[in-house]
């Protein structure tokens, strides 16, 4: 509402706001000044995400540079046993520090003591559960690269360690964030009653043989469903999977997960099936609205998805496992959750009751 010329703004009044602004506008200057000179440290330098995303956040010239902090410290850590990690640590760890000046510091410790916040990005999931405890004790606010862990056991515990001392933390998949996946989640203002997901699984030796890149086309497929996945059945093949899950509201999930193709790939798409109207993905993206997210985060020390989120889609996918397992026969993720150790505020929903029939 405009104000009337005939009804001045009393000095008082004036003033007060004049000094509301003169606050705010600080507090938005130191918020930015900090947010400029956040310092971040990466943990493990034997993946491409460690090249990839200090290129966006150390190059301001690069077209997808991301604003509001630096990688400025890194621990080189790999998995000796695993080729996938040993044979790419050194050109990764050379390029970061010649092309982007980032210092190799000699422990995880020495990192913590020189960053604002951590990217633990160690190709393996295996060592995540005892690089997170000097993190977790420097409380650090901390992004978790997938997989979480090598077994949803030790992912709970992750996440538990860092509830306990109340420490920030999140993990996901950049998927989550591509353009075309968060269109088709937000194809209809309703949940779908069923979606599809593809992408390719190759497995990761030492690990559940979908949470290395199946959790990809898994996070696509929770990012258009959302949560309260009940059950999960499998049928496999030595080239492909099929996982279906079904919903707490009867609705239907399916992940097509292709075991041949190769890591890199691009073959990913998310369908949504909403009555007669189907929405298909239509474009792919990158790590750039993800470390935006990842930035964010790093200054408010809210996590964009929950512990909750996370853990349900590493149940799905453990669930899945155990599905396989057992010859394809329907495995419950509260039951897989609650004997992983998750507790209450984790756990699916219980499952909806039966509304008996009239004249039963």
């Amino acid at each position: 509402m405009e104000e009337s010329q005939t009804s001045p703004i009393p000095c008082w009044m004036r003033k007060a706001r004049l000094a509301l602004v003169a606050i705010a506008s600080a507090a938005l200057g130191m918020q930015e000044s900090s947010a400029q000179n956040l310092k971040i440290g990466i943990i493990g330098l034997d993946t491409s995400h460690a090249e990839q995303f200090t290129m966006r956040l150390n190059d301001p010239a690069h077209p997808n540079h991301v604003p509001g902090g630096r990688i400025v410290a890194a621990y080189a850590s790999y998995s000796k046993d695993l080729e996938e990690s040993a044979s790419r640590v050194e050109g990764f760890t050379a390029t970061v520090r010649d092309k982007y000046g980032v210092a190799i510091l000699d422990s995880i410790e020495a990192v913590c003591a020189e960053v604002d916040a951590i990217m633990l990005l160690s190709l393996d999931g295996r060592p995540h559960i005892d690089q997170i405890k000097p993190i977790l004790a420097a409380g650090k606010r901390v992004f978790v690269d997938k997989p979480v862990a090598a077994s949803l056991k030790e992912a709970i515990e992750i996440y538990k360690m860092a509830d306990q001392v109340n420490v920030p933390i999140f993990s996901a998949s950049s998927l989550r964030w591509y353009p075309g996946v968060v269109e088709v989640a937000a194809a209809a203002a309703t949940p779908p009653d069923a979606v599809l997901s593809y992408g390719p699984a190759p497995i990761l030796p030492f690990h559940p043989d979908l949470f290395f890149y199946g959790i990809h086309a898994t996070e696509a497929l929770f990012t258009v469903m959302g949560e309260g996945c009940q059950s999960v059945t499998r049928t496999s093949t030595p080239t492909s999977s099929v996982v279906v899950g079904v919903w707490r509201d009867g609705r239907s999930g399916t992940l097509h997960a292709m075991h041949q193709l190769p890591q890199g790939s691009t073959d990913y798409k998310v369908i949504r099936f909403d009555g007669d109207l189907v929405t298909a993905q239509k474009s792919q993206g990158d790590y750039t609205p993800m470390l935006r997210e990842i930035i964010q985060f790093f200054q408010t020390s809210t996590p964009p998805v929950s512990a909750q989120q996370t853990l349900e889609i590493y149940g799905f996918m453990e669930a899945a496992e155990e599905s396989k397992r057992r010859n394809g026969i329907p495995i419950k993720l509260r039951d897989i959750m609650q004997k992983a150790g998750a507790p209450e505020k984790w756990l699916p929903a219980q499952e909806a009751p039966k509304v008996p029939a009239k004249g039963d």
